[in-house]
């Protein structure tokens, strides 16, 4: 019996957008909830919607609508909330819905192309191409933005 080699695949967690489909490494991923009450944060950036409280530890959520300048949406059934470890950072971002994890060849992952609406590039890591589907694979270190972060 073959066996088949993971090594040079990725393992995706996608997810919906203002109609688009998007997917961060799964190894970034700790665990997918429910949208919960979200308590606002004064004077914190634009596009961090509050913080969580996820069993007892105190979570910040990022809007990722708001981080990519899509036009606001009322939350729905569908809405989730994505908790991810960047370099000992838990953070939330919140997604429209999540569809599935899926596997895909990392030869099957093109640069972002030069032109991509209104998103900006530097939150993008690439495209991976899943048949007819196209995944846009998020850079989450430049979304929660460690950068800065590190200098607070």
């Amino acid at each position: 019996m073959e066996q088949k080699d993971f090594s040079d695949e990725l393992q995706l967690v996608a997810f919906a957008l203002a109609g688009e489909e998007y997917a961060v490494d799964i190894h970034y991923v700790q665990e997918i909830i429910r949208f919960l009450n979200i308590t606002r944060v004064p004077k914190a950036p634009f596009y961090v919607e509050g913080v969580i409280n996820l069993r007892g530890n105190v979570v910040p959520v990022i809007d990722l609508r708001k981080r990519f300048s899509q036009p606001p949406r009322e939350t729905t059934e569908r809405t989730r909330i994505i908790i991810v470890k960047v370099k000992e950072i838990t953070v939330g971002i919140i997604v429209d819905g999540v569809s599935e994890v899926t596997r895909i060849p990392s030869t099957a992952v093109e640069p972002p192309p030069g032109l991509c609406g209104s998103v900006d590039l530097d939150y993008i890591h690439g495209v991976g191409k899943l048949g007819e589907r196209l995944l846009i694979l998020v850079n989450l270190e430049k979304i929660i933005d460690l950068a800065a972060t590190e200098e607070g």
